[in-house]
């Protein structure tokens, strides 16, 4: 019998990328704190996952907020989509109850652009695991950008060092579901920027105590998970 935590949510998996600590913090300390940044993306993705903003025209059809999932034992991942356009083109694929073929575009929404790159590596592997789920489903070769709200610009992302994108997406799965069966809580990391997290408040006071505690124990679930990997 499957456990559980054998299933992923991609979003989960974009908190895991942020700061492993905070998903820790959400998914085994089950914690929850807002502030404008978490309240702007939300924003931003419930106006994008509205039905309203889906539609249907001569060459082009655009679905929102769908599911989306790759049940494969290596990823076992699920999720839902911002946006999913459907494009009429001859190389294209044939999509169930529509006419002709399409090519299949992947849009994923975000709030604030890198300064210094057109888009956040972690954001680009959050749209791979999307990817994954859409090309099985559709059996296509999805493209994809990412749309920062704040520059009103799209940005396609190339996945043309695949062996990268997949080793990191199988490392970081096999890493939350060692968490998750242990129910331990990541440590902080060193790197981490926190200025903008909305649990800030709730984790640095505790910052110290926890490192000094799970440091060992993340470091023996990492090399597990190597060693297995």
């Amino acid at each position: 019998m499957q456990n559980l935590t054998d299933t992923i949510n991609i979003r989960r998996l974009q908190h895991y990328l942020y700061c492993p600590h905070r998903w820790g913090l959400l998914e085994i300390g089950d914690c929850w704190v807002e502030n404008s940044f978490v309240v702007k993306a939300n924003i931003v993705h419930n106006r994008v996952h509205s039905p309203d903003n889906a539609y249907t025209s001569k060459n082009k059809f655009v679905a929102t907020g769908t599911s989306v999932w790759c049940d494969e034992p290596e990823y076992n991942i699920y999720g839902v989509t911002d946006c999913i356009e459907f494009i009429k083109a001859s190389d294209g694929v044939e999509i169930q109850n529509y006419n002709g073929k399409y090519k299949v575009c992947i849009v994923e929404y975000k709030p604030t652009k890198p300064k210094n790159s057109d888009y956040y590596f972690e954001d680009a592997l959050q749209v791979y695991a999307q990817k994954l789920c859409v090309d099985r489903m559709y059996q296509c070769d999805s493209d994809a950008v990412i749309y920062y709200s704040d520059v009103k610009k799209r940005f396609p992302v190339r996945f043309d060092d695949k062996e990268k994108f997949e080793s990191t997406l199988k490392r970081i799965l096999s890493e939350m579901r060692e968490y998750l069966k242990r129910g331990i809580i990541p440590p902080v990391r060193k790197e981490q920027k926190c200025s903008g997290c909305s649990m800030k408040d709730l984790c640095i006071p505790k910052m110290r105590r926890q490192a000094a505690v799970f440091e060992q124990i993340d470091k023996s679930i990492k090399e597990e998970v190597c060693e297995n990997f």
